[in-house]
Parts: C-alpha cells; sequence; structure tokens
C-alpha cells in the first residue's frame, strides 16, 4: 500500500520553477540549478562548491533515473565525469615523474617500444598537452562498446600517421590519454587503475571514484549510478551503451560531486605533489608561439570576468561535466550531469560569478 501512494505521489509530484527576480547570490544560484531540472533541460545534477575549504553548496538536482524517480544525492550519486579524468590523469603521470618512474621529456617509445613506428618522435609531455599530433575520434569511435583493455585499445588508432609535427599544433583528443596511460602502466608494471587508486583516490579520501569495470561488477556500485541519457524531441532516452574502460585515463571514470570538489581542494592545497610539479602541470603549453591554454591534463584559462582557474569541461556518452578550480578565490565548483551534452554550458558559465 505505501509503495502504491509513493507511485502515486510521484505522478503529482512538481517542482514549480523559482522566480529569478530579486534573487541575488546563492540564492540566485541555487534557484537556476533548480530551474534546469524542472524545465528538463537536464534529467539530473550533482553540484558541489568549496570556498575557502568550506561547503557552501553541495546539492542534487532532477533524477538520477528518470523512471523511477530517484533523486541526485551529490554524496553518492555516481556520474560519469567524462574529461575530468585527464585531470586525475594529469596528477597521477605528475606523481610518477616525483617518484622517477617516468620523465615527461622522454620519448614514449621508451616506455612502450612495440607501438609502430610513426614520421616524427613524440614524448609523454606532448601526449598529456595534446601536442604530439596523434589523431582524434573517427566515426563512431566517440561510443565504442567493445570491452578493449588499454594496451588493445591502440588497435583503434596506431597504424594512422600523426595528424602533424609534434609541438607545430595543437590537437584536443582522448587517445593522447590511451597512449599516456599505456607508458604509465609499462614504465610502472602496475595497472593504470591501480596506481592511480593508490597514489591519488586513496590518498585524497575519494572513495567514490572508480572506474567502469568496477561499477559493472559491484551491485553496490552500479545503484549508486545514474542512468546516463542523451536529449531527445520529447525530453531524454537512454543513452546508448558504451564502454570506457579503455579511454580511462582520458575520459572513463566516475564520480560524485564530492568527491571532485575533493580533487580540486587538493590542488588548491598543493597535497599529494611538489609546488614545482603543479607549476608544470598547471602552466599552459605553447605552440608556434601561442598559448594552448591547456597544461598537462588541465585546462588553463580565465572566465568571463578574468578570473583565473584550471580544471576541465567534459562531454561524453550519457555525461556532462564541470570542474573549475580558482586559486586566487579559493574556489572550487564541480557539476556532474548524467546527460550527454544538454547545451547548459553558456548556463554554466555563468554560475560562478555570483561568488
Amino acid at each position: 500500500m505505501n509503495s502504491l501512494l509513493s507511485y502515486l505521489k510521484s505522478l503529482f509530484d512538481t517542482n514549480p520553477v523559482i522566480p529569478l527576480d530579486n534573487l541575488q547570490g546563492f540564492k540566485r544560484y541555487d534557484a537556476i540549478l533548480h530551474n534546469l531540472a524542472v524545465e528538463s533541460k537536464v534529467p539530473g545534477m550533482s553540484v558541489t562548491i568549496l570556498r575557502q575549504r568550506k561547503i557552501i553548496l553541495e546539492k542534487g538536482y532532477g533524477y538520477a533515473d528518470l523512471e523511477r524517480k530517484t533523486r541526485v544525492d551529490s554524496k553518492s550519486t555516481v556520474f560519469r565525469i567524462a574529461s575530468i579524468s585527464k585531470c586525475i590523469t594529469g596528477i597521477a603521470l605528475a606523481k610518477m615523474v616525483e617518484e622517477g618512474i617516468v620523465n615527461l621529456n622522454t620519448s614514449f617509445y621508451e616506455y612502450v617500444p612495440y607501438y609502430p613506428k610513426k614520421k616524427y618522435d613524440f614524448t609523454l609531455r606532448q601526449l598529456a598537452g595534446h601536442s604530439a599530433g596523434i589523431r582524434g575520434y573517427h566515426g563512431k569511435e566517440y561510443a565504442l562498446n567493445k570491452s578493449y583493455s588499454i594496451k588493445d585499445s591502440i588497435e583503434i588508432f596506431k597504424d594512422d600517421p600523426l595528424v602533424f609535427e609534434p609541438d607545430k599544433g595543437y590537437l584536443y583528443n582522448s587517445f593522447d590519454f590511451v597512449l599516456l596511460s599505456l607508458a604509465m602502466q609499462e614504465a610502472s608494471g602496475i595497472p593504470f587503475e591501480n596506481y592511480v587508486k593508490e597514489k591519488v583516490l586513496d590518498p585524497l579520501g575519494m572513495s567514490n571514484t572508480f572506474h567502469p569495470l568496477q561499477v559493472e561488477r559491484s551491485r553496490d556500485y552500479h545503484q549508486k549510478t545514474a542512468e546516463f541519457y542523451t536529449k531527445a524531441a520529447l525530453g531524454f532516452k537512454k543513452a546508448t551503451q558504451v564502454n570506457n574502460f579503455y579511454k580511462l585515463a582520458g575520459g572513463g571514470y566516475l564520480s560524485t560531486s564530492s568527491d571532485i570538489a575533493k580533487l580540486g581542494q587538493a590542488i588548491l592545497e598543493q597535497k599529494l605533489l611538489k609546488l614545482n610539479t603543479y607549476k608544470s602541470l598547471l602552466t599552459p603549453q605553447t605552440v608556434n608561439g601561442k598559448s594552448t591554454y591547456y597544461g598537462l591534463g588541465f585546462q588553463v584559462s580565465t572566465d568571463n570576468l578574468g578570473r583565473s582557474f584550471v580544471g576541465h569541461v567534459g562531454n561524453s556518452i550519457g555525461a556532462y561535466s564541470n570542474f573549475f578550480v580558482y586559486p586566487k578565490e579559493e574556489l572550487v565548483v564541480s557539476v556532474l550531469i548524467n546527460c550527454t551534452d544538454p547545451k547548459v554550458q553558456d548556463i554554466l558559465d555563468e554560475l560562478p560569478l555570483t561568488f
């Protein structure tokens, strides 16, 4: 009887749009996010914002599962984080450098000699900064649903020539990070995902950050994970199934907005790494004398008010994400959405301006 009453209540459970007139600061921010879900611009969204180490917003909006009317919980609902994964990989790569396992300026072939030789050599630094000349996705490669290991997945692109001579161009892509994770794995003798867990996730207390195989194999992790959607003419439909394990380093991790905020706070406090190491990660690379606005695994840019930030925007099948760290303002913004690009970035861009 109780379950029937809950179901009937859910049919008539409506959350009205909040008028923005006369709302300022935090209240306006919260209302904008609320309205994105109520107006069905996103199925569900998890947001965590820290300022000067304090939580000023940690909240879920909309649904983790539209069919079951399961609400988003910012601390426990797990989303695909898309290219925020590159930030996690950047930290892990830097840790390997500090431990003397790899050298950023060493040839990739030093660590992966079986990769087909190209016209030009390229380094780990060039891979991490997207200036190695590796190509991007072709056709439906963006949505592969094959159980590739990291090593096996290079079959997708290993025989293709470089798009340009390394350091003579910039091409953002996730295959760079497939190769980067392979080099890290070969150099350390440890599976990439194990090294990341031991050296980054566990020390930072990111206990709700997983790789896809963990979610697939664990009923508990699976129950925490949001459903993934794509926009359709009349709302949202379930996204096509994909297997992102092979591109874990560039776009495969899953996490909560709360965990991603922990990563941001660690960057502000310069945990895990030395000051000079962080400087190397968070300094934009230059190509042909111009900034790429990209460090090593991190976007490095400014917002609409000219305030400097580091972080990443991510987009993948069933996921959209924002991760911004403002060092001067000691501000961390983490936004996770369970939908392929819902076209709300212009709205999200305005949100940190109120803090």
